[in-house]
């Protein structure tokens, strides 16, 4: 057995800044044996080399569904979705899930998504300073996606509480508490809106869906794509705006050029996603056979996480990688993984970064950081900090 690398030991700045550890890491081989920091602190494989990682990424040997293996799943309480099946159950469900969330209803958006934006800057701007992330980066996309699914207004508080716990948790009975308040509150949910007939929302549009052959989303398997779809829908977003616009405003250069023209905004996003995207590593795979990654053997039932940021600032595939570069190449960045488990919502969540950041820097010509950025998100998931202060 490989010697196992606690993460612990890195301490708090681990947490701020993964990226030395990780730098580190590859130098010495592209995967290891770690334990994880508190609260899961559990061993697994983490992968940190690039090629390494996206060849995991597409590996049908490392499976998402854990039937069989010694694992207590979330879905058993959630219900099965994307990110929990391999196929042909996942074809499955990703076909009639694409049914529902196609390429139209996503452009339907725009409107929506910049009168959102807007309707944030009205209210932010007159003040002079805020907290980002309370003021803009968090109630636009959680407004888009509860909008998009038809979750009532009233309810989006507590689903905040429950979301931030789920994704970064500050204790083991945290995130259980997190799972089954999500599983009851998503449990009303689909059935008000079954009771209340036709909605012409996702969620709507999900519970009447149907395959040619007349299949449909099961009550449980509903119940789990309005999780993904609700949680991966807002959580990845709030981070991707905050991560652009912290970014950018610790290189004064590079945004003195995205002033003086903003076409380079696709570039700010593409360059965070790739340089401090907001999925740290992806959800858990576990070898469903005996393999190797990169010359390394794994045993069958391992857990296997694989490194997104890791990967991204690898310089074997992006030189200078620790460097942010408006005018690099970003093309084949994993900050939305890569093959069948690719993010189902990359687009949307391209759209509303693009228009937060553009709308921002028109109306807030002045904008600067005000004082350090709140604390780092806890868990190797999800990256961000949970507060970013401004003036303009």
């Amino acid at each position: 057995m490989a010697d196992v690398i606690d993460l612990a030991e890195y301490g708090e700045g681990f947490r701020d800044d993964p990226h030395p550890v990780y730098a580190h890491l590859r130098e010495r081989g592209a995967v290891h044996r770690v334990r994880l920091p508190p609260p899961e602190s559990y061993d697994t494989w983490l992968v940190v080399g690039y090629e390494e990682a996206r060849a995991a990424l597409a590996d049908p040997r490392l499976a998402k569904d854990v039937a069989g293996l010694d694992v207590q799943p979330v879905e058993e309480v959630i219900g099965k979705h994307l990110l929990t099946a391999d196929p042909p159950q996942h074809t499955r469900l990703r076909s009639l899930v694409t049914r529902a969330f196609t390429a139209r209803r996503v452009e339907a958006l725009r409107p929506r998504i910049q009168a959102i934006t807007d309707e944030l800057l009205d209210a932010m701007l007159p003040l002079g300073h805020a907290d980002l992330v309370e003021a803009f980066s968090y109630p636009l996309p959680i407004t888009v996606i509860c909008e998009l699914l038809g979750v009532p207004e009233m309810d989006r508080a507590a689903f905040r509480e429950m979301s931030n716990e789920f994704v970064a948790p500050t204790s083991e009975d945290g995130l259980v508490r997190s799972v089954d308040r999500l599983a009851a509150y998503l449990t009303d949910l689909i059935e008000d809106k079954r009771c209340a007939g036709p909605a012409d929302d996702l969620l709507g549009a999900l519970i009447r869906t149907t395959a040619e052959d007349g299949d449909r989303l099961s009550p449980q398997e509903l119940r789990g794509m309005a999780f993904l779809l609700l949680i991966a829908g807002h959580e990845t977003t709030v981070n991707l705006i905050t991560n652009s616009v912290h970014t950018l405003l610790r290189h004064p250069a590079q945004l003195a050029e995205v002033r003086a023209d903003a076409g380079l905004v696709d570039a700010v996003v593409e360059e965070t996603l790739r340089y401090e995207g907001p999925v740290e590593n992806a959800t858990f795979r576990y070898a469903a056979e005996p393999l190797e990654i990169g010359g390394t053997a794994i045993a069958r039932g391992e857990p296997v996480l694989i490194g997104l940021a890791a990967a991204d600032r690898d310089a074997a595939r992006y030189p200078a990688a620790h460097r942010f570069d408006l005018h690099r190449d970003t093309q084949g960045h994993l900050a939305f993984g890569h093959g069948i488990h690719f993010c189902v919502g990359a687009p949307l969540a391209r759209m509303e970064a693009r228009t937060a950041l553009r709308t921002l820097l028109r109306r807030a010509p002045g904008l600067a950081l005000d004082g350090p950025p709140g604390e780092w998100l806890p868990g190797m998931l999800i990256r961000g900090t949970r507060s970013l202060p401004v003036r303009w």
